[in-house]
């Protein structure tokens, strides 16, 4: 009589493999295990910082997300008056306050200004930067007198900065009106015509994001080699085409993150806006950040739905330029 001994053989070749895997997964432990068991003590040291950020940033974030889904107002938000508690009443509207966004001209009309408005700040800035750290990377006389001078603007407060202007910009008493004055030129309602109020708002927000732009240019200038340069001029090439085949290259990695970050500094520049001209004359310079605020704190009833929606919309804009951006950077050879 024949015995079959394939099924105790394939037992045990399933209890030995089943102790190999067993085995392999105390050798090799989850990702995440083996970062956390290898660097325990960064983990342990970002923690708390993780925990204050989540509280801090997290919670407002996912309650103003959860509010964008309602038709929350002053009138029927949980208040307490005197001693009378009176609960919330507001109710879900899905997709309502969305589509009440995209549907009406306001947002794109302020969408298409801010749009502008970056852009240019952002370019403007950029530039002058760029230029002003050219010039200072050159030993001149007077170099660190130079730089602190233009590193200034940057350490004054912002509303500080912006009430400063404001007082220059003052259509009767300000410093520029009695300049053109003085020259034989009538004076220039800065804030109250809406051209020139957008001109002003943008030749505050260059001034005050030309440091860092020369700032972080400097830096990458002075961490391209010297050789190149010398190498270069021995074979003959320009000072433009120096500028165009070594420094721009060189500052590549630097000009992309200064870029992001001042493009979303000044998409989200609330103080210049609105201590300045408060979006006025009119709307003639009010930005998304600023209507937000508006329908939050300024208008009554107080909109907080329509403002938290606005708020979302701005945080999604944001993330879609990011990703944007860096793929953008990645098809252009940078691994950022």
């Amino acid at each position: 009589m024949a015995v079959d001994t394939s099924r105790p053989a394939a037992k045990a070749a399933g209890a030995m493999s089943a102790r190999g895997r067993g085995r392999g997964g105390e050798r090799n432990p989850g990702r995440i295990r083996r970062a956390l068991g290898t660097h325990w003590y960064a983990w342990s040291m970002v923690a708390p910082v993780v925990i204050v950020i989540g509280v801090i940033i997290g919670y407002p974030l996912a309650r103003g997300a959860y509010l964008s889904f309602t038709d929350a107002n002053e009138a029927n938000v949980e208040r307490n008056i005197g001693v009378n508690h009176i609960p919330a009443t507001y109710k879900f509207v899905g997709l309502d306050n969305y589509k009440a966004i995209l549907t009406d001209s306001v947002f794109w009309d302020r969408l298409g200004w801010t749009v502008v408005w970056t852009v240019t700040c952002v370019a403007l800035s950029f530039t002058l930067g760029l230029a002003l750290a050219n010039m200072l990377n050159r030993k001149i006389k007077g170099r660190a007198i130079y730089r602190t001078a233009l590193v200034l603007p940057w350490a004054v407060p912002a509303f500080v900065s912006v009430f400063t202007w404001r007082l220059l910009f003052n259509e009767r008493s300000g410093l520029f009106n009695k300049l053109l004055e003085g020259g034989g030129f009538d004076g220039i309602s800065w804030l109250n015509d809406p051209t020139w109020a957008k001109v002003s708002v943008i030749a505050v927000n260059v001034w005050l994001g030309v440091p860092f732009m020369l700032v972080a240019t400097l830096g990458g200038l002075q961490s391209i080699p010297a050789e190149l340069y010398e190498a270069a001029e021995m074979d003959g090439a320009g000072p433009w085409q120096r500028f165009r085949n070594i420094t721009l290259p060189g500052l590549r990695s630097v000009s992309s993150t200064v870029v992001l970050l001042s493009a979303i500094w000044t998409f989200n520049m609330f103080p210049v806006i609105f201590l300045l001209t408060r979006g006025g004359p009119g709307d003639a310079t009010e930005i998304l950040v600023t209507y937000a605020y508006r329908l939050s704190f300024v208008i009554s009833p107080r909109d907080y739905a329509s403002s938290a929606a606005w708020g979302v919309v701005i945080l999604l804009l944001l993330a879609l330029f990011a990703v944007g951006y860096r793929r953008a950077l990645r098809k252009q050879g940078d691994s950022w």
